[in-house]
């Protein structure tokens, strides 16, 4: 039988062993309900755009069963004009199309390590 002789060493190292082991068990739940929170928050943006985009449409419908709207388009879109009417079409010289450079995306910078390992604890390197 062997007696410890450091018994002051081996309750710090069992210490820090059941800190790593709680650590490592509430982590991985902890990143998965942050990634599930953003991916219900995105969702909920998106049905709220899609919602909206909807009513768009159906109020597109709604304007298309009347007269007015439909030779509105016809006038617009395909040049139509009523007996007696003139059509005119405007054109833009050649040349003079607005062409800008894009500017180039700024360099990511370097994090350091505790930063990375913050964004592994809060889940921010999931949204990435």
């Amino acid at each position: 039988m062997t007696l410890i002789r450091r018994p002051g060493a081996a309750a710090v190292t069992l210490l820090f062993l059941l800190m790593g082991a709680a650590f490592l068990t509430q982590v991985v739940p902890y990143r998965q309900i942050i990634e599930t929170q953003r991916e219900v928050a995105t969702a909920r943006a998106e049905l709220k755009s899609l919602e909206s985009e909807n009513a768009e449409l159906g109020a597109d419908v709604a304007a298309l069963q009347t007269d007015a709207e439909i030779e509105r388009l016809a006038r617009e879109k395909l040049g139509y004009v009523r007996p007696g009417e003139k059509a005119y079409v405007v054109l833009d010289p050649p040349g003079t199309q607005d062409h800008e450079p894009a500017e180039p995306a700024p360099a990511p910078l370097e994090k350091t390590w505790v930063e990375n390992i913050w964004e592994f604890v809060t889940g921010a390197d999931l949204s990435r």
